[in-house]
């Protein structure tokens, strides 16, 4: 005998994200901790920790780790932030791209 099962998408798209560089730079605020404090002990650029904070680089595996060692924040936190963000500029995109197609 086979199990029924409901299957429930969730088909919930919130109309804006913001990027995870701005919940680093409220951490990194509420330790009084500067950017360019992160970017030594993380071994990086303060440009490149910048670019995360403004949402215009994205938080690799490997940065998600090192900032794990230096803030304690898990860096499944900061991948998963970094999906969310980037699934919603995705959307947001394909939207636009969409009405674009769609008015013609």
């Amino acid at each position: 005998m086979t199990p029924l099962t409901n299957t429930i998408e969730n088909r919930y798209a919130p109309d804006f994200i913001s990027p995870p560089g701005e919940t680093l730079a409220e951490i990194l605020e509420e330790r009084n901790m500067s950017q360019s404090e992160l970017a030594q002990r993380m071994g990086r650029p303060k440009k490149t920790i910048n670019e995360i904070i403004k949402g215009k680089a994205e938080i690799t595996i490997d940065t998600a780790l090192q900032i794990e060692l230096v803030l304690g924040t898990p860096a499944s936190f900061w991948i998963e932030r970094e999906r969310l963000y980037r699934e919603y500029l995705a959307r947001k995109n394909e939207n636009q791209r969409l009405k674009g197609y769609l008015s013609r």
